[in-house]
């Protein structure tokens, strides 16, 4: 039975030594975390959608289908213009009836009001 090999002030087995690794320091444990809440909150960002699914919409209503699929984008601009102050509210409206009604030309009758985006 071999002895154990002595413990002193040059070894690392059993005692903190005076010298530590820079990765081992608080600091770095630090950037560590950072780097670890950073990839986390890209992740939860990418699947935001699964998270937090979007309002669905009913799948037997074309014309919903139609004015959010192709004009949300444009209402969500009209809306930030009217925010703004660049475009009044009453130039705003007459927008969003043209596009429902042109919806609901193409679309056919549908059987509920396209959804409000306020």
């Amino acid at each position: 039975m071999a002895a154990d090999p002595p413990i002193g002030p040059g070894t690392r087995r059993g005692t903190a030594s005076a010298r530590t690794s820079a990765r081992d320091r608080p600091p770095a444990r630090v950037a560590a975390f950072g780097v670890f809440l950073l990839a986390a909150g890209a992740l939860a960002w990418m699947h935001r959608d699964d998270i937090f699914p979007p309002e669905a919409l009913p799948a037997d209503d074309p014309v919903a289908l139609c004015v959010a699929g192709r004009w949300a984008g444009r209402w969500a601009g009209i809306d930030e213009m009217v925010a703004d102050g660049t475009v009044v509210r009453a130039r705003a409206e007459p927008f969003k009836s043209r596009a429902e009604a042109l919806c609901q030309d193409q679309a056919g009758p549908g059987s509920r009001p396209p959804p409000r985006r306020q």
